[in-house]
């Protein structure tokens, strides 16, 4: 392993924690703002959306861990070159305890809106595998704890990367799918759609194409840490992705077109609210403004109800007082 440079073993396990923590920083912000907007959402949603803030929390921490130990406490030894990191087994295990629980997540939700159980239990069955070749990753590298023994478990890595490429490729295409049979005709309506389709794409391709890179670079580049590059940022795209698309149910205030959303992940839209207090216009100023209503025709009900009041002076002197 000395052959091939301090620069090969260590820089893109810095470069990777680098890139881990700005990433946890855009996820901290995202989950800063969904815990500001969306204040009655169910409380097990956000319990487990706690909880995955503890968790990326703790994988951040045990990647700083991986990087401190042979870069300060065993700095210029030549067992860092040799033995990898004492921390280094937490990392397969924290990135699936986010990872996976999202994936049932986002299973279970796409069960509930489209009524099918088939794609979900795929899905399911597929995270639980990505799982458990983590859990195999895990005790290998506590086993194996030397560099060089990394290849003579790579296919317990495979399975545990490609199972999950494979869920988030599924989870893209079938939330595509279930957002193009709710377009309406409206255009304004449909914008939305096409955008949420957009975001569930980009998302899920994210985290399909740095899962793929990681163990093609693991597999690639043997004698190096290139993989963690990708490996050490993957836990918090994941839990970007889900609160990107729990966010995306509102978006703006005060525009018609964003008033009703729909969402990839849930049947309700998002209805934004207007504030219904008493008006501060001065009278002859409230009198334009319903007059200018008054030039649109009301909606049928009305005319059924003007038809009735009409017809009968007694029912119309009801109908306005109610």
């Amino acid at each position: 392993m000395a052959s091939t440079g301090v620069e090969l073993l260590f820089g893109p396990l810095l470069i990777g924690v680098l890139l881990g923590t700005a990433v946890y920083g855009v996820m901290a912000v995202q989950m800063l703002r969904y815990y500001q907007m969306y204040k009655k959402d169910a409380h097990w949603i956000r319990y487990f959306l706690l909880y995955l803030f503890i968790v990326e929390s703790v994988n951040l921490a045990v990647q700083i861990g991986i990087v401190y130990e042979p870069l300060i406490v065993r700095y210029g030894t030549q067992q860092a070159l040799i033995t990898s990191p004492l921390l280094l087994p937490g990392d397969a295990i924290s990135i699936v305890m986010a990872s996976t629980p999202i994936q049932l997540f986002t299973a279970w939700r796409i069960s509930v809106i489209t009524g099918s159980i088939v794609i979900p239990l795929l899905i399911s069955a597929l995270a639980v595998v990505s799982f458990g070749g983590a859990v195999l990753v895990t005790i290998f590298v506590t086993i194996r704890n030397e560099f060089q023994e990394f290849q003579s478990f790579s296919w317990a890595v495979i399975i545990w990367l490609i199972s999950s490429a494979v869920v988030d490729v599924l989870i893209a295409a079938k939330l595509t799918h279930s957002l193009s049979t709710r377009r309406t005709g409206f255009s304004a309506m449909d914008g939305q759609i096409n955008r949420l389709i957009r975001l569930t794409v980009q998302t899920g391709a994210i985290t399909a194409i740095v899962a793929l890179v990681d163990v093609v670079l693991f597999l690639a580049f043997p004698q190096t840490t290139l993989q963690f590059i990708v490996d050490f940022p993957l836990p918090k795209l994941y839990a970007i992705c889900l609160l990107s698309t729990l966010n995306a149910r509102s978006r703006g205030r005060t525009e018609d077109a964003e008033q009703r959303m729909p969402n990839a992940l849930f049947k309700e839209t998002t209805t934004t609210t207007r504030s219904q207090g008493q008006s501060h216009l001065p009278p002859h100023k409230e009198t334009s403004v319903h007059a200018k209503q008054n030039m649109y025709p009301p909606p049928p009900h009305m005319f059924a109800v003007n038809l009735q009041s009409s017809s009968d002076p007694h029912r119309q002197s009801s109908v306005s007082g109610f």
